[in-house]
């Protein structure tokens, strides 16, 4: 018979393990899945009497496991300090959130604080799900803003409308989710699942909404940031006349010049008053193509002067594609050359297989050129719903992170389109005026 080669009786060897290598497995002395079971438990037990010995005492060993040089064990060890009420909230983040979406909230906080706050990024925010409604503008976002911690944001038309009813001093009140609608309606009372609200608050915002809208200074086309900033100055007035200081959003972002866009102008309460006035005969137009060319300008911009871009994405939908289109619109509409925005942060409760934008992971979003692909280790994507999530990232931001300055964005925005207008002119190869492309932003006086 034959002798089998060295090769054959290690073959063998191999099959024995279940077919995995013996190359896996080390020397032996090292437990795995696949490896001899018998002589695994053997080693156990060793370990265990030895622990048990003097000799084990005196040194002080507490080793318990063959594998701490794997490269899989070198997180932090999972030893949480006890919960007894005394831990502040940035504590009960970094102490206790060790695993599943507590660990992915803890890495969105880190990221947030340690990387995206940095003085040269430049941080867009994105709005869905009724977040003001539930007092989260007042809680969160306006801290955020007056910290410099928010420097443009993309919202929903519905958070930007729910939240003026506070700057008005109007009320909305904590209910029961399970009330009957067809109760609620007949006693003329309106609500967003557990907030309920008299429907005179409705009333009462769209008639200051048409109020304002009528003014000469809205009587043309622009921007929704240009309409915002105009909003935003007419009920940091009436604040101002009710003694209630700054309870709304657009109150805030209009006193930090921080821009705010919608990617829906039409789909909300605000575009419907708009609408209407159109009726009349009102000029008011708000122009997504100016929308489109200034959030492209602002990361070009956030770039171009040496800096990185940062995206925080609460929720999905219309503004979280709006954002993060403007790297496309920078690549593949208009020819220049850019990798993608630095940093993504992203609170969700969607899921990615269904094939929505809103479940969209960072990865995806490589391939569209939208995130830097380098940058893929700064992309944290937590599944928790917003209004958990919000006010915790903003106690932690706010307790580890001394304030920014103010950029003032949408003092920036002629800077900024210039910067985009040049960069076009130079990937097309032929010069661009800034009156023939329509984008010159008429700023109001």
């Amino acid at each position: 018979m034959a002798k089998k080669k060295s090769g054959e009786d290690k073959g063998g060897a191999d099959r024995e393990r279940s077919g995995f290598k013996a190359s896996r497995h080390g020397d032996g002395k090292r437990a795995s899945a696949a490896g001899n079971k018998s002589e695994q438990k053997r080693l156990a037990e060793e370990r265990e009497r030895a622990l048990r010995g003097q000799e084990a005492k005196e040194r002080g060993e507490a080793v318990h496991t063959t594998h701490e040089k794997s490269r899989f064990l070198r997180g932090q060890r999972i030893d949480p300090r006890r919960i007894d009420g005394k831990e502040t909230v940035a504590e009960l983040i970094e102490g206790t959130f060790l695993a599943y979406n507590a660990a992915r909230l803890r890495e969105a906080a880190q990221l947030f604080t340690n990387k995206m706050l940095q003085p040269d990024v430049t941080i867009g925010l994105t709005l869905t799900g009724a977040l003001t409604p539930a007092g989260l503008g007042m809680a969160a976002l306006i801290p955020l803003i007056e910290a410099g911690f928010v420097d443009w944001i993309i919202s929903t038309g519905a958070n930007l409308y729910h939240d003026t009813h506070f700057g008005l001093g109007l009320a909305m009140h904590r209910g029961n989710a399970q009330e009957s609608d067809t109760v609620l309606r007949e006693e003329g009372v309106v609500r967003i699942y557990d907030i309920f609200f008299d429907y005179d608050v409705l009333l009462s915002t769209d008639a200051f909404f048409r109020q304002i809208i009528r003014a000469p200074e809205f009587q043309r086309t622009m921007s929704s940031a240009e309409f915002h900033n105009l909003c935003g100055k007419y009920v940091a007035e009436r604040e101002k006349a009710l003694g209630i200081g700054t309870k709304s959003l657009l109150s805030a972002a209009y006193a930090a010049g921080v821009p705010i866009y919608t990617s829906s102008p039409g789909d909300s309460s605000i575009g419907m008053n708009i609408a209407a006035l159109a009726l009349e005969g009102g000029r008011c137009l708000i122009d997504p193509n100016r929308d489109v060319n200034e959030t492209a300008s602002i990361v070009l911009g956030a770039k171009r002067g040496g800096g990185k871009s940062g995206v925080m994405i609460l929720g999905g939908g219309s503004p979280k594609n709006f954002m993060l289109q403007t790297e496309p619109q920078i690549q593949e509409v208009l020819g220049i050359d850019e990798r993608g925005h630095d940093y993504f942060l992203q609170v969700t409760d969607a899921r990615p297989d269904t094939g929505g934008l809103s479940g969209a992971t960072p990865a995806e979003a490589v391939s569209w050129g939208k995130i830097d692909p380098d940058r893929l280790p700064d992309a944290v994507v937590c599944y928790l719903d917003s209004t958990v999530a919000l006010p915790l990232l903003t106690s932690y931001a706010l307790a580890r992170t001394p304030k920014r300055p103010l950029k003032r964005l949408y003092d920036q925005r002629e800077r900024n389109m210039k910067v985009l207008l040049d960069e076009f002119a130079r990937a097309s190869e032929e010069p661009l005026e800034a009156e023939a492309t329509d984008t010159k932003l008429p700023m109001h006086r």
